[in-house]
Parts: C-alpha cells; sequence; structure tokens
C-alpha cells in the first residue's frame, strides 16, 4: 500500500483520490507517521441503519398521576428552606 505524505497528498488530492476511488488505497503521513487510511468508499465500513422509534407502543400501559407537576413540592421546599416547626 502507498504511503504519500501530507504536502503530496494536498498537491495532487485529485489524482490520489480518483486513484483510492478505483481501489487503490494509500496512506497518509505527517513526518513519517501514518496518520489516516484512504480508501475506496466500498471498502469502507458501513454504518447500521438506525432502529425506527415505536411512539406510542406503550400508550395504556402507563399513566401519569394529575398531580405530577406540583408532586414532593413541600419535601422539595423543605430541603431548601427547612421545616417550619
Amino acid at each position: 500500500m502507498k504511503t504519500v505524505n501530507i504536502h503530496e497528498a494536498k498537491t495532487h488530492l485529485s489524482r490520489l483520490v480518483e486513484e483510492a476511488a478505483n481501489g487503490e488505497a494509500f496512506v497518509i503521513a505527517k513526518a513519517g507517521k501514518p496518520m489516516v487510511k484512504v480508501v475506496p468508499l466500498e471498502e469502507a465500513p458501513v454504518e447500521e441503519p438506525k432502529k425506527k422509534r415505536r411512539i406510542g407502543f406503550l400508550k395504556g400501559q402507563i399513566s401519569v398521576p394529575d398531580d405530577f407537576d406540583t408532586m414532593f413540592a413541600k419535601e422539595i421546599e423543605d430541603m431548601f428552606y427547612g421545616e417550619d416547626k
């Protein structure tokens, strides 16, 4: 597999991308240290599609109390301001 330095990759990017698209993968190195591997899209890992969210699948199985927005308000207030005794 061919290795090119960053300067050469910037200078010849179009040619290198064309070669990679034709199946000739290459590595781009910085100061001789390999940094990235460029491969054709067909060889690149493909992400699995995300599962669709099923909206409403728990309908009727969960109930929310009417006082949900004010639940434990007194207890929370007591934690902040102390209990009135």
